[in-house]
């Protein structure tokens, strides 16, 4: 009894004071079981479906990314081998234009000798013509000096003239044989 006639202890409480506060506890405690755990619990809930979610996303992104890079590199790939078919198509068809003219150039070549060749024959037969009527007049006047008569008759000068040209070109024949 000591400690009662000293009065109230300061460090145990009043029983009305303990009733009081574990009422209140329990008041808060239900409180706080009935309404704010279970919203705590559908904010986890929440949560965690969209972490989840968001990582479902990560994950389908990235595949889709991995997707896309390997499509990325077979077009690559097929557009590196187009190329090199273009490139080498490019080739061929330039060395085929290259002997096409080629071949253009020899055939204009060869016609250009052909015609210059054409042109010399006529020029030659020209001259020859020409020469053997200078040949032919000079001959029947030397003739004429040599024999004394005249050779002044047509006929009788080209047929003079034919065959000294002829027995010509039988001499000249052989030598050039």
């Amino acid at each position: 009894m000591y400690l009662a006639a000293e009065g109230p202890s300061p460090v145990m409480p009043h029983i009305a004071e303990v009733i009081l506060g574990l009422v209140a506890f329990l008041l808060l405690l239900f409180v706080i079981s009935k309404f704010v755990a279970p919203r705590f619990e559908k904010l986890y809930t929440e949560r965690t479906a969209k972490i989840e979610g968001g990582i479902e996303k990560a994950e389908k992104a990235q595949a889709e990314a991995e997707q896309a890079l390997q499509q990325y590199k077979a077009q690559l790939a097929e557009a590196r081998a187009e190329s090199a078919r273009i490139r080498d198509d490019a080739r061929a068809e330039a060395e085929q234009i290259k002997e096409e003219l080629r071949a253009q150039a020899q055939a204009e070549s060869a016609r250009i000798v052909a015609q210059g060749t054409a042109q010399l024959e006529a020029q030659r037969a020209q001259i020859v013509a020409e020469l053997r009527a200078d040949l032919g007049r000079h001959a029947v006047e030397l003739a004429s000096r040599v024999v004394g008569e005249s050779l002044e008759d047509e006929t009788r000068r080209r047929g003079t003239v034919d065959r000294f040209l002829s027995e010509l070109d039988a001499v000249s024949a052989p030598a050039k044989n």
